[in-house]
């Protein structure tokens, strides 16, 4: 878990990155960027804000032939051993970025190089090598007094309420490739960033695992449960699955079937299910992790648990105590109107 409140920029370059297939320039600045306390703050926020907002999924660098063939790890090495030669490392970072800019659905764009310090990264104080990109320019106007009125320019430039792309190496397990967060708002073109030039692969540790077993067990759920049985169990399934792990700290699989799965038969059902779509998710060959509680918390708040039904009833279901759902409702099928209903029970209505 990261958080950049106390992160400081300690130096930043600036270049201008153009679409090498359709013949525009690479642009390296000859110096770094000066920065100043207005520019800094409104740089962190641009440069932050995609990261406070979106789930993290870690990564690190990697290479068939070694992490010493891939330029973004050598260029990170370069930074968080000597952090005076930021604007090197971040002149070969534009160029290597330059080298793959040769699709035309490529944007041309400004590239920042920041290195970083005081970020707190799972409750350790680390720096880290930032680099960003911009790409899509907004129109905007400025006024100017000219012969006693008001002119009218229409000018074009970044907006700073949105980042185009962007990654956070931090200065650890660097001979596993770094942890490494990345953004990317523009999806057109998503394995240029991701695998040509940064060179990314998904970091396999107990968050990744975390999340996609819950990732899979929901489509589990809808694929099969829904199928077998109704809305209110896939619901239910579900809710029991979250519960499971936000109780445990260690998952071991045959004790989350037990205790998950009300219906036996639906046991095989699922290792079948996770023989066919494990690989999808790389749970094929996992059965026991350890748990992380951010992933099970993201999962929660995604998770929908309420049953829509065609008379334009919704019923939500209480996701902390899936077993009161099963307690206090019940379904069944009324001969007389050839209709399904479900009957709730309670004591009280609550006051909103």
């Amino acid at each position: 878990m990261i958080n950049l409140y106390a992160t400081q920029l300690e130096s930043i370059s600036v270049h201008r990155v153009g679409n090498k297939h359709r013949g525009e320039p690479l642009f390296l600045s000859e110096t770094t960027f000066p920065l100043n306390d207005e520019i800094n703050g409104l740089l962190k926020e641009y440069f932050f804000k995609p990261f406070r907002e979106k789930e993290e999924n870690y990564f690190r660098l990697h290479h068939e032939a070694g992490l010493e063939f891939n330029p973004i790890w050598e260029a990170a090495q370069k930074v968080f051993q000597a952090p005076d030669q930021l604007h090197s490392a971040s002149r070969s970072i534009a160029t290597h970025l330059f080298d793959k800019s040769n699709h035309p659905h490529i944007k041309n764009g400004e590239c920042y190089v920041v290195h970083m310090t005081d970020v707190l990264l799972d409750n350790e104080r680390v720096d880290a090598l930032g680099i960003f990109k911009s790409e899509i320019k907004q129109d905007f106007l400025q006024f100017r007094e000219k012969e006693g009125n008001l002119d009218m320019l229409i000018k074009q430039g970044v907006n700073l309420m949105r980042l185009d792309k962007g990654c956070l190496i931090f200065n650890k397990e660097a001979e596993e490739g770094y942890k490494i967060l990345s953004i990317d708002s523009n999806r057109y073109d998503a394995k240029y960033w991701i695998e040509e030039f940064l060179g990314l692969e998904p970091l396999t540790d107990e968050n990744f695992y975390t999340k996609n077993y819950l990732k899979f067990c929901q489509n589990f759920a809808k694929d099969v449960v829904l199928p077998a049985e109704d809305k209110q169990q896939e619901v239910l399934f579900v809710n029991r699955a979250v519960n499971h792990f936000a109780k445990n700290d260690t998952f071991e699989e045959s004790n989350f079937l037990n205790e998950v799965l009300d219906n036996p038969e639906l046991i095989p059902e699922f290792k079948h299910y996770k023989s066919e779509r494990g690989p999808k998710y790389s749970i094929e060959d996992v059965s026991s992790f350890q748990i992380a509680n951010k992933a099970v918390s993201d999962s929660r708040k995604k998770i929908k648990n309420v049953i829509n039904l065609d008379t334009h009833i919704q019923i939500k279901l209480d996701f902390i105590n899936p077993e009161s759902a099963e307690k206090f409702v019940e379904k069944g099928w009324d001969e007389e109107r050839g209709m399904y209903y479900y009957l709730v029970y309670f004591n009280q209505e609550q006051k909103s």
